[in-house]
């Protein structure tokens, strides 16, 4: 049996093993948002934080577990 563990996707940056830090650009209705990942932007859950356009997030799997660093206001 070969243990590789193949990606959820190959696709999205979020979909790893690991969780990465982004920057919401912008908020979307039903707990949506739209993420900077350095090399795109991607849509991202921010239901379970209180995120805010210019905030910088924990992603895993797309869904933000976590406020790493709020916008400057």
């Amino acid at each position: 049996m070969n243990d590789e563990r193949e990606p959820a996707c190959d696709s999205c940056v979020t979909c790893g093993d690991v969780a990465v830090q982004v920057k919401v650009v912008g908020l979307l209705p039903g707990g949506m948002a739209r993420a900077d990942t350095g090399t795109g932007t991607e849509e991202i859950s921010v239901a379970l934080v209180e995120a805010q356009v210019g905030d910088t997030v924990l992603v895993h799997a797309k869904e933000a577990i976590a406020v790493v660093e709020r916008a400057e206001s």
